[in-house]
C-alpha cells in the first residue's frame, strides 16, 4: 500500500500541473530500439539545448514501475502499452521516430520564455557545429536525466520511516531517563530533609 502511494505521488507530480513543460518523463523499455533512439535524442540532444530540462527515465520492464506506467497511459488516454511514452508538461507521445524531433522541442518551449528559447536556438546551432567539444564544455548537463525506479525509492521511504522512528525512540528514551534521574534526586532530597 505504501508503494502505491508513492507512486501516485510521483504519478501526481508528473501528470498534473505541477510538471513544466521544461520537463520530460520517457518511459523506456531496455529491448524496444525505439525507446534507444529517444533516449538517443535526450541524451546527446536535448538536455544540452535546453538548460532547464530535466528527464526522468522509468524502465517499465521492472514491474515496481508499471503503475507510473499505468497511470502515464490513463493520463494519455493510450489503449496500447507500446513504448516509447514521452511526456512533455501536458503533451504525450508514444513511439519515436527523428522527425518528432522538432515537434518535441517545440512541446518543451511552451512554458519558455523567449530569451530562454533563444539560449535554446544558439546551443542548438553550436553544439552541432561541435558536438564533442560542446558536451565536454556542459558535461554537467548529464545530471539532468535520472532513472526513475519505484522499488529503489519505496526503500528508501521505508529506510527513512525507520530513522525517524528510532529518533522518536531516541527521545522517548532520554526522555523516560531524565524523568527517572528527576524522580530518583527527588527521592534522594527528600532523604535528606527527613535526617
Amino acid at each position: 500500500m505504501k508503494k502505491l502511494s508513492i507512486l501516485s505521488a510521483l504519478a501526481g507530480l508528473l501528470f498534473c500541473g505541477a510538471a513544466s513543460a521544461a520537463d520530460i518523463t520517457l518511459y523506456y523499455s531496455p529491448y524496444c530500439p525505439h525507446c534507444h533512439h529517444a533516449r538517443d535524442f535526450f541524451v546527446n540532444k536535448m538536455i544540452y539545448e535546453y538548460p532547464n530540462l530535466r528527464v526522468v527515465q522509468i524502465n517499465v520492464m521492472e514491474e515496481p514501475n508499471l503503475p507510473a506506467f499505468q497511470e502515464a497511459l490513463k493520463k494519455c488516454e493510450y489503449e496500447s502499452g507500446g513504448v516509447p511514452v514521452i511526456v512533455v508538461g501536458d503533451k504525450c507521445f508514444q513511439g519515436y521516430a527523428e522527425v518528432m524531433d522538432q515537434e518535441l522541442r517545440d512541446a518543451v518551449e511552451v512554458d519558455l520564455s523567449d530569451e530562454e528559447k533563444k539560449v535554446a536556438a544558439e546551443n542548438k546551432k553550436e553544439l552541432e557545429a561541435n558536438p564533442e567539444d560542446f558536451r565536454a564544455k556542459h558535461a554537467d548537463r548529464q545530471k539532468a536525466i535520472t532513472e526513475y525506479n519505484a522499488a529503489v525509492e519505496a526503500a528508501a521511504e521505508k529506510i527513512a520511516a525507520e530513522k525517524k522512528s528510532e529518533k522518536t525512540s531516541s527521545i522517548y528514551f532520554y526522555v523516560l531517563l531524565i524523568a527517572l534521574v528527576a524522580a530518583l534526586g527527588f527521592v534522594l532530597v527528600r532523604k535528606d530533609k527527613k535526617k
